[in-house]
């Protein structure tokens, strides 16, 4: 079996990312409403919408997977009514698209943008920042916990602390 692949994102580098990407919206006067997909949309969202100086704020909560198990199935938990007209969808990453679709379908006039788009999920946005692989797994900053490191020399081939 293959180590798992992480990329790491730090706080800086999410704001950074975040920034770049409202600096490809901030002409866009169509747009004045941010529904934020939850949970991972609440951060960026909140970032965009300063940056944007939008203050309609609402969120479409859908259940779609955690980190044990990826399943076939969404739910929704919260869906705004609205088709999109003048709606800015904000998520963090779109991986398979499989949410992204399910958002397209209930309003197929918003914008729809993510920070980190995998392959399998790019077709279902209009924009993002920063193209991830497939087999990549994102580790945003709110679910790393901060530790001290232990030096190198006291670590074997895997990383792990040695006696």
């Amino acid at each position: 079996m293959t180590k798992p692949r992480y990329l790491k994102i730090s706080w800086e580098q999410f704001h950074n990312d975040a920034r770049i990407l409202a600096s490809r919206l901030v002409n866009r006067k169509d747009l004045k409403k941010i529904i934020c997909v939850t949970r991972g949309g609440l951060l960026p969202a909140a970032i965009l919408a300063r940056e944007l100086e939008i203050r309609w704020v609402d969120t479409i909560c859908v259940a779609g997977y955690d980190e044990e198990e990826r399943g076939t199935r969404a739910s929704l938990l919260k869906v705004p009514e609205t088709d999109g007209e003048g709606v800015l969808v904000v998520d963090d990453l779109v991986d398979s698209g499989r949410t992204g679709r399910i958002i397209r379908e209930l309003m197929p006039k918003a914008y729809f943008v993510t920070l980190y788009a995998k392959p399998m999920g790019q077709k279902v946005v209009d924009d993002f920042v920063f193209a991830a692989d497939q087999d990549m797994w994102i580790l945003f900053p709110w679910e790393a916990e901060l530790a001290p490191a232990t030096p190198l020399v006291r670590q074997d081939d895997e990383g792990k602390e040695t006696d």
